[in-house]
């Protein structure tokens, strides 16, 4: 059985048309799915648990989506088990795709994640913009970060597990993978919601600087990293010209980004959590 935890703050707005996803499709033999809801103070919980009983519903006090994770992992059942952010959609049939890889014991695939979808119409010219671009680097496209889903065999499990507790836990689960031992499959989709206005993309690309600095004073200056290089950009240009001012407003991003980083990273404050609402309005 696939287990599927989902660990939820606040989510009340959002977290119905997962589960609605998730279970059109599938049956109470497939699927076995967990919501933690973690410090949560709004109707999250009681909106999961409408679900009725193929959801179950588990509460913590602390708003901690690492403890979330960990307390997921304390009820579910089976493996593979797929981690999935509240705030996306995903099909049970995606899921499905996802696990296959999982379940070959010759392929050497310990986690897999989804191509994303990310629907721009309604965010704010710079947003979209900036997807444009980021959409199309190297470590966006391999990496299993970034889509709010990552699956993983009982080996897979195993090797996150024992990772300490990050801000940015999918770029660390995605890093803690070589790239033969993970795969983003084609056959899978994810909908990743993008904020709408550039002020909630800021937050988010703050939230992504400080925590891809706590990722990486855990690891080597040796290891893999996910950050984008100007050779990336450049290559970006010549292939599409057309996208020089995305990348402008790509760079433009970065900018803001590490400046508002910069405090929080010198006070190593990796607990603060800048929450982008605009990508939950419906």
């Amino acid at each position: 059985m696939t287990s599927i935890v989902i660990p939820a703050h606040n989510e009340a707005r959002v977290i119905g048309r997962l589960l609605d996803s998730l279970l059109a499709g599938s049956s109470e033999d497939d699927t076995d799915i967990v919501v933690v809801c973690n410090g949560c103070t709004d109707d999250t919980a009681r909106i999961a648990a409408a679900r009725g009983p193929r959801v179950r519903v588990v509460e913590i006090p602390v708003p901690s989506k690492h403890a979330a994770l960990r307390a997921g992992d304390d009820h579910a059942h089976g493996f593979p088990r797929v981690y999935v952010d509240a705030d996306v959609v995903i099909a049970d049939a995606d899921v499905r795709a996802l696990t296959e890889p999982l379940n070959d014991g010759t392929s050497g695939i310990l986690a897999t994640a989804p191509e994303r979808h990310i629907p721009l119409a309604g965010c704010a010219w710079r947003v979209r913009a900036y997807y444009q671009v980021w959409q199309r680097l190297p470590a966006v496209r391999e990496g299993l970060f970034g889509r709010g889903v990552i699956a993983v065999s009982k080996a897979g499990h195993a090797r996150i597990a024992a990772l300490p507790p990050l801000m940015a836990d999918d770029l660390a689960a995605s890093l803690a993978f070589a790239p033969e031992e993970r795969l983003v499959v084609g056959g899978a989709r994810v909908v990743v919601h993008p904020p709408r206005t550039w002020p909630d993309l800021i937050k988010r690309r703050i939230r992504a600087a400080v925590s891809t600095a706590q990722v990486e004073e855990q690891r080597s200056a040796e290891e893999a990293s996910a950050r984008t290089s100007t050779a990336d950009l450049k290559a970006i240009l010549r292939g599409e010209p057309k996208l020089f001012a995305g990348v402008v407003v790509f760079l433009a991003a970065a900018v803001v980004a590490r400046r508002g980083a910069r405090k929080a990273i010198r006070a190593q404050d990796f607990g603060t959590w800048l929450r982008d609402e605009s990508s939950r309005q419906s």
